[in-house]
């Protein structure tokens, strides 16, 4: 009879315990107006991106709806203005609050594009390691430590090259989106990587994996179902930095023309694009992406450190 009673024991605590983190989440999360005001800023701006063919007022991508003699008109508040565009217009006479919201998507799409190919390779290579130790994990975080050694401006600006000799400028601009997703999510896989391997390397030591590897299950259903469901919470917390991060990047690239092309920009290349006329008065080309960009990545990083110290193990102590 005692064998039979220790499974049925344990199944109740472990719900217990997740209903209590649950529930401390939500707690955390209605108390508190800062994760609040992010969380509603992040899903008001994802939400203007998705819905850009309808908000916007111009297709910035449609020639025929750029009027370039209403070029670098001025915000509505400013002397000067047109009335048919809000947050006035950029140098080749396209409506600024149009492409802000065709921008904010592309660097959205680049951002959660690169972050789920980081969580990819890093989950896979951050479980091998972990679980399987010995020449496999010193093989692989070997590697982590060479990739890390390079810089994501170094990575871009060789695969950039690369591509760029062998298959044209051209080929770069038409998967230019593409191109980022692949460059920012392979430069920035060891971060997943190295922190799975932590959270599986004190996994593994538990009663539950040594049960199964007693009932005969194989090393990689012992991985993917029982492991690294116990290993979510850290991946959750750096996949919200990392979204902020990917986008930073992105416009980092862009601005210094590894990026997005002007024909089908960001808000990195809209910044970029804007720059050139600082100095001639037109100061809405940049500053106004360039708000944009902050407000979105800071809601992001403030988001993501609420919800790292929410899942903080240590504060559910007691």
């Amino acid at each position: 009879m005692s064998t039979h009673s220790s499974p049925p024991a344990a199944t109740p605590a472990v719900g217990r315990w997740q209903r209590l983190r649950d529930s401390y989440l939500w707690y955390s999360f209605k108390r508190d107006r800062g994760a609040q005001l992010c969380l509603a800023t992040l899903l008001a701006l994802v939400g203007m991106a998705l819905l850009a063919p309808w908000l916007a007022p111009t297709d910035p991508y449609d020639l025929a709806q750029i009027d370039i003699l209403a070029s670098e008109l001025p915000p509505f508040w400013i002397e000067g203005s047109d009335p048919a565009y809000s947050l006035g217009t950029d140098a080749q006479g396209r409506d600024l609050w149009s492409i802000i919201l065709y921008g904010t998507r592309v660097s959205l799409l680049i951002g959660f594009g690169a972050v789920l190919l980081q969580a990819l390779l890093g989950v896979v290579f951050g479980l091998l390691a972990g679980y399987l130790g010995g020449r496999v994990d010193a093989l692989l975080m070997r590697l982590a430590d060479i990739q890390l050694s390079f810089s994501t401006l170094m990575v871009a600006i060789v695969v950039g090259a690369v591509v760029k000799a062998t298959l044209g400028g051209s080929f770069y601009s038409d998967y230019a989106i593409l191109m980022l997703i692949l460059i920012i999510g392979l430069a920035e896989w060891p971060q997943y990587a190295r922190t799975v391997r932590a959270s599986v390397l004190a996994e593994k030591r538990k009663e539950y994996v040594d049960a199964a590897k007693v009932m005969g299950l194989k090393s990689r259903r012992i991985m993917f179902r029982h492991v690294l469901p116990n290993t979510l919470s850290p991946i959750f917390v750096i996949s919200t930095v990392q979204i902020a991060n990917a986008i930073i990047s992105e416009a980092a690239l862009s601005f210094l023309g590894l990026g997005m092309p002007e024909t089908h920009p960001s808000l990195g290349s809209l910044i970029k694009a804007g720059f050139d006329y600082l100095q001639s008065g037109a100061w809405w080309i940049t500053l106004i992406p360039g708000a944009f960009l902050v407000v979105l990545v800071l809601s992001i990083n403030l988001l993501g450190d609420w919800l790292r110290d929410v899942m903080n193990p240590r504060l559910y102590k007691g």
